[in-house]
């Protein structure tokens, strides 16, 4: 399978040693669970972009100290092409950043949270359980590293999963649209270096009970056999 990456932000420099870019951490999480993912890499937030949506079978979209609803170029044309993937029929995955912008394209709302930023180990509510969703559990925990969250859904959407921080925690959108508020492919050493980098901005307090929260045990597997799963999963019968 041809898996694009959409690559919305890079690694800081003083960071790399613990688990490279995104370009590292997603290929070596999916490693995990499959053999047969061809990863091509689109370095979307410096410009390039895929000529078609056709290019790829499935797209994952990263994370990104961005905001989906800055006025950058590169944010507006990646939205353009998530609508291009929706309309293609093409499998398309977000994670964090990209979970909101699959909001943001297809017609949903996404602003900063009143509750803040939500850190660390976080425990996801399974809300509709799918046949992608194998093994299937009634909850995970995974990392999470965001202040911003979808507050409406596109219309037609099915909302999947959810933790007390973040209504919106997981949501699908048609048979081929899959996002994730979560960050399954951070290890956790990275988790915690971000949020040791950010103190001023996350505050103290709850930077504390994120570092704390990495004693919890992650399901970052669970969530990869879904992801890939889901990839997989031809029958639009949801």
């Amino acid at each position: 399978m041809k898996v694009g990456l959409l690559e919305c932000d890079h690694v800081r420099d003083e960071l790399l040693h613990i688990a490279g870019d995104y370009r590292q951490m997603f290929p070596a999480l999916f490693a995990k669970v499959t053999g047969d993912w061809q990863f091509t890499f689109y370095d979307v937030c410096n410009g390039h972009f895929p000529e078609l949506a056709d290019e790829c079978d499935v797209y994952l979209c990263t994370g990104s100290k961005s905001s989906v609803y800055d006025d950058d170029e590169w944010i507006g044309r990646l939205k353009q092409f998530v609508g291009e993937i929706y309309r293609s029929g093409k499998k398309y995955i977000g994670i964090c950043f990209g979970h909101q912008i699959l909001a943001e394209a297809l017609g949903g709302k996404v602003e900063k949270s009143a509750i803040g930023w939500c850190v660390g180990v976080h425990q996801f509510h399974v809300l509709v359980p799918e046949p992608w969703m194998d093994p299937l559990s009634s909850s995970f925990n995974v990392l999470m590293m965001c202040q911003d969250q979808v507050l409406e859904m596109p219309e037609g959407s099915t909302l999947l999963a959810e933790t007390p921080d973040c209504p919106v925690g997981m949501f699908r959108v048609g048979a081929n649209m899959l996002g994730i508020q979560a960050h399954p492919e951070f290890p956790k050493p990275y988790n915690k270096a971000l949020m040791e980098l950010r103190v001023e901005r996350i505050g103290a307090q709850k930077v504390e009970m994120g570092i704390a929260s990495l004693e919890l045990f992650t399901d970052e597997i669970v969530i990869a056999n879904w992801l890939k799963n889901f990839a997989n999963f031809t029958t639009a019968n949801f």
